[in-house]
Formats: C-alpha cells, structure tokens, sequence
C-alpha cells in the first residue's frame, strides 16, 4: 500500500514540473530559481522526450503496477514486486544521471527534482523489503 502512495506522490511531482513545461502553470513553488534553470535547461529532455513526462509516465506505471499487486490473484506473488524493483532500480539510476547534470553540468538545483528522487528511492525501497517478505517460489508458471 505504501508503494500505491508513493507513486501517487511521485506522479503528482512529475505532473506539477510537466504542467509547468508546457505553460499551464506560472512559476514554480521552488523557494530559488534551480527548479526554473533546470526545467529550461537543454538537459530537460532526454531522447527528444521531456524529463518531467518520462516521470509522468513512469510513476504512472509504478502505480499501475501496485494497484494490480494489491488484487486478490496477485496478493502474494513475488513477480509484482520483482518488477516493482526493477522498475523502480531504473529510475533511481535515471534520477541519479539526471541529479549528476544538476550538481556539474546545470549548477542548479531543482526541489521538486529531488524529492522525486526520493520518492523513487523509497519506492525501491519498499520493493526490496516486499521481496523480502515474500516467499521465494516460482510462480511465474501460475501467473495465467
């Protein structure tokens, strides 16, 4: 459940710095101009897509993800929660690469960036420690 709210969370962060990319919003609620400066940068895309809608995207499917784990034939598998932390992985080394850029190449600092960082760091989190939990048995083949 805790997984559900983070990703909430995570999907609320990245919708707020996307509304701002795309002009729906005025400034940001930052306290300091690093958010503004590392929205706008050059590296506030990645492959052509804006930084803010990969995240959009990604906690959206971290959500999707937890809130089919939490279904009756799901409850108990481990495969949810593999998933849930190889997702999860990925994005904590996206945000680590993106954090780079902020600290030495944009010399800013985004808030919003951050604590992003921290929700997609403590959703891994919360995977490991479910598959911790979890009894370890195949039960890829029962997955139908």
């Amino acid at each position: 459940m805790s997984a559900v709210l983070l990703s909430l969370v995570g999907l609320f962060i990245s919708a707020y710095l996307y509304l701002y990319k795309l002009g729906k919003i005025g400034s940001l609620a930052c306290g300091t101009g690093g958010c503004e400066t590392v929205q706008l940068s050059p590296w506030s895309s990645f492959a052509g897509v804006d930084v803010a809608l990969i995240g959009v995207l990604g906690y959206a499917g971290l959500l999707a993800l937890t809130l089919a784990a939490l279904q009756p034939g799901l409850s108990g598998r481990r495969w949810p929660a593999t998933l849930l932390a190889i997702m999860a992985g990925i994005g904590v080394l996206f945000t680590g690469y993106l954090t780079y850029l902020e600290l030495f190449i944009i010399h800013a600092i985004c808030r919003w960036c951050v604590a992003s960082g921290f929700v997609i760091l403590a959703i891994l989190i919360v995977a490991l420690l479910d598959l911790r939990r979890l009894p370890r048995r195949q039960d890829l083949l029962s997955v139908g």
